[in-house]
């Protein structure tokens, strides 16, 4: 049996806003996430901007303390360790950022940069971290020559590079990669995909794959979750998502990802009007004002279960 390598339980956060008088309303980022993660499989989280998969992917790294539920990483809960633990399960934990260059120190070269996680929890000499970081960019296809340059002389698709090295040094389980292609040309997209499989292979990676792309998270991923307003809506293996997807945001994402067909037929969006703000979630359903198939009252008063409809398939909604 595959073991379970994370663990998220009623996984929510809230942040309170501050208002004229005082404390203002609270902002449901996640609210009441629950998945595992067996080791060695890649899950891929797709939803619209803004609908809390980076706040998700903190509160996996223990970078945000959630409101309630838990983490539970390799059996622990990351969010209850001591200090001295905490650092201690943080080498196993990483992630990739969206933006390769906001990311890097400007200030700093690549190979100090590549250094700083050995300076961080006091591992080698000078020379050995310097060699260390040399052998991190080979992993990721660059030379021992770059180690002594800094980000603003790298193209985009080499300062992710060079991001993704970082998040190796310390041998990590888990990563996760928070929109690490969305920056990037198309054609590099493909080199740091393939990149990321290999790497993958290589060291039996664990990867939290963050992303709005669903033809990007359909190519990368070992199962896939789709999140709205800071719940999951749906969540299957790639290959039941393929073909056997149940509910009607999760079509809707599909039906939105552009065909390189100039004979195809332009069709007008599967959806109409915008996400809800996160600071007044629509009752019942959240996704009932923007849902073809919302049937009242019971879409608009009841919330969904987030149940299991077959091995491994799990869905938000009353008719699926």
């Amino acid at each position: 049996m595959t073991e379970i390598l994370l663990q998220a339980q009623n996984l929510s956060r809230h942040f309170r806003l501050a208002g004229p008088w005082g404390r203002g309303p609270a902002l449901q980022a996640v609210d009441g996430v629950s998945f595992t993660l067996p080791a060695g499989e890649t899950l891929g989280l797709v939803g619209e901007s803004g609908c809390g998969k980076s706040t998700l992917g903190r509160l996996v790294l223990a970078l945000l303390a959630p409101t309630r539920g838990e983490v539970r990483f390799q059996g622990e809960d990351l969010h209850r360790l001591p200090k001295a633990r905490l650092k201690e399960a943080r080498k196993k934990l990483q992630i990739i950022f969206q933006d390769p260059y906001s990311s890097l120190n400007p200030r700093m070269t690549v190979g100090q940069i590549l250094a700083e996680p050995y300076v961080i929890h006091g591992m080698g000499t000078r020379g050995k971290r310097r060699e260390w970081a040399a052998q991190l960019l080979h992993e990721v296809g660059l030379s021992p020559e770059h180690l002594d340059r800094y980000p603003h002389e790298f193209s985009g698709g080499q300062r992710q590079r060079i991001g993704i090295a970082r998040a190796l040094a310390l041998k990590p389980l888990l990563v996760v990669a928070d929109e690490p292609v969305s920056a990037l040309d198309v054609s590099i997209q493909a080199q740091i995909l393939n990149l990321l499989a290999e790497l993958q292979a290589r060291h039996g990676l664990t990867y939290l794959f963050i992303s709005h792309d669903l033809s990007v998270i359909s190519r990368i991923s070992t199962r896939i979750a789709v999140m709205y307003v800071g719940r999951l809506m749906e969540l299957a293996s790639r290959e039941v998502f393929d073909t056997a997807r149940l509910h009607p945001y999760t079509e809707a994402l599909l039906a939105a990802v552009p065909l390189p067909d100039p004979d195809r037929a332009f069709n007008p969006p599967a959806l109409k009007g915008e996400p809800p703000s996160p600071l007044a979630i629509p009752s019942g359903c959240p996704f009932h004002p923007r849902c073809p198939e919302a049937q009242f009252p019971v879409c608009r008063d009841v919330v969904p279960d987030y149940r299991e409809t077959a091995p491994g398939h799990w869905v938000a909604c009353h008719f699926r």
